[in-house]
């Protein structure tokens, strides 16, 4: 076992790490931060931005040329989830493969606990 290995609490694809870096080199921000706010259609919703605040309460996961960002409130749903980027017939977006989701929206953008 790497001795250097750090758990993350959310995990990054490439494709994702590719497309965060892509956004935030053409604006000059280092952190990214995905959240989880109330609503959507099955009760839960995920949420993207670019952030260059930290708040005292950011868990920073540190990536090698960005940080990402998750606050106090979305830690525990967003825990052991995985960050992808998908470019398909419907668009291009951020989609989690988020195991503590008990059940998820037909667009996969909302899920309940």
């Amino acid at each position: 076992m790497n001795d250097n290995f750090e758990p993350k609490s959310i995990n990054i694809t490439d494709s994702a790490k590719n497309r965060i870096l892509s956004v935030l080199n053409s604006n000059n921000e280092s952190n990214f931060r995905v959240y989880v706010t109330g609503g959507g259609c099955s009760g839960f919703q995920y949420g993207f931005k670019f952030d260059s605040e930290i708040a005292f309460d950011d868990d920073v996961i540190k990536f090698d040329e960005f940080d990402l960002l998750l606050d106090s409130l979305s830690y525990p749903y967003l825990f052991g989830s995985t960050l992808d980027f998908k470019e398909d017939l419907s668009g291009a977006k951020f989609v989690i493969n988020n195991p503590n989701a008990k059940t998820t929206c037909g667009c996969g953008e909302s899920f309940t606990i």
